[in-house]
């Protein structure tokens, strides 16, 4: 009986969430029942260093961006206001001329302010449902050994032999 108790659970879970999302809260659950609730606080999501963009829970720092560390961009890599989606400049300002100054945030602001990257690029991703609304999160993929945040580089979802740099987001019009 708890075994099917258990099964159900699991499902359920799974059936709501994504797999490392599953698998960390599983991991926790696991640490809080050997570990005591001491060991699973210190785990929880929201004390890790880049709990900062819903979706996202691991350590890599958000690129730079005018409202970091909340670096939305729109489907061309371009900043947006993180809350409200209207195009901004490199200085926060809503974006309503030319004369402003608004660049990519991986492909152009990210070399300009890290030369060491080389010429990155927006890579692979990953969507999570945040807010009701579908949020694609993407790497920003470099040559560099090393992330924004000084840790060594991963992989991640990048290609071609780049790693991970940084991260940015985009929200979408697709419930979820």
């Amino acid at each position: 009986m708890i075994e099917n108790v258990v099964e159900r659970a699991s499902v359920e879970l799974a059936g709501r969430s994504g797999r490392r999302s599953f698998l960390g809260r599983l991991g926790k659950g696991m640490v809080a029942l050997v570990g005591g609730q001491f060991v699973a606080i210190a785990l929880a999501p929201g004390r890790a260093e880049a709990y900062h963009i819903c979706g996202h829970t691991y350590t890599t720092g958000s690129c730079p961006h005018p409202f970091s560390p909340q670096s939305r961009v729109d489907q061309y890599g371009y900043p947006v206001h993180p809350r409200y989606g209207y195009p901004i400049d490199d200085r926060g300002r809503i974006y309503t001329k030319r004369s402003q100054r608004r660049r990519q945030v991986c492909e152009e602001v990210v070399p300009s302010k890290y030369p060491f990257t080389g010429a990155p690029v927006f890579g692979g991703g990953w969507s999570r449902c945040c807010g009701g609304r579908v949020r694609r999160i993407a790497d920003c993929c470099s040559y560099a050994d090393t992330r924004i945040n000084g840790d060594a580089s991963l992989t991640g979802y990048c290609h071609a032999g780049r790693k991970v740099f940084c991260i940015g987001y985009r929200d979408t019009n697709t419930r979820c």
